[in-house]
């Protein structure tokens, strides 16, 4: 009697388990369908809307370091594009210190112009390198490495850089020329303070 009763119960549990199974596996299908198609485009976009945001905390800036030479003589310049301002600053040595500055004003409308030309452009197309790969120091010695942020306040919501060797195009993906030309042309006496400097 034992037996028999133990014979009708092993089916019994053999198809429960086939069913918890199957129920599972359509589970895990309709997630993959349904969720992760709705997730991924957010995702992709997170910078996209950092970018375009206007609000007074936000902004962009490029960095332009030039070759790994002596302190006295190593140069770069940054310009930085918010709602309110615009600031081009040249330095000299590697603890930055400032040799010419240029500080202008702006507003929401212009700077909402300059972010989507910059957005059409493709400024944040790129995926940031990780570990080693993302690690900046010291290449491109003989050239000019560029750096391009997206900013939340002092914050760097996304960074990405490119230099001007042909083996190193890091994770910038523009056309770099093209957008060091916007970011100059935001300030309109950038050679003067670019002549303060030798890039």
């Amino acid at each position: 009697m034992e037996r028999s009763g133990l014979q009708r119960i092993i089916p019994i549990v053999l198809i429960l388990i086939v069913i918890v199974a199957a129920v599972a596996g359509l589970v895990s299908v309709a997630q993959s369908m349904f969720f992760s198609e709705v997730e991924q485009p957010a995702s992709v976009n997170i910078t996209k809307k950092a970018l375009t945001k206007t609000g007074v905390d936000r902004g962009v800036r490029m960095t332009v370091r030039g070759s790994i030479v002596g302190n006295e003589d190593f140069n770069s310049y940054s310009i930085t594009v918010r709602p309110s301002s615009r600031n081009m600053t040249a330095y000299v040595g590697y603890l930055d210190k400032p040799i010419s500055t240029k500080k202008l004003g702006n507003n929401t409308r212009a700077y909402e112009q300059f972010v989507y030309a910059l957005d059409n452009a493709g400024y944040m197309d790129g995926a940031p390198l990780t570990g080693d790969a993302n690690d900046v120091r010291g290449i491109c010695a003989t050239g000019e490495l560029y750096t391009f942020e997206v900013l939340n306040g002092s914050k760097s919501v996304q960074t990405l850089w490119t230099s001007t060797c042909k083996n190193l195009r890091g994770s910038f993906t523009a056309t770099r020329s093209y957008i060091a030309k916007l970011f100059n042309l935001q300030i309109p006496q950038y050679t003067q303070v670019l002549s303060k400097i030798d890039l």
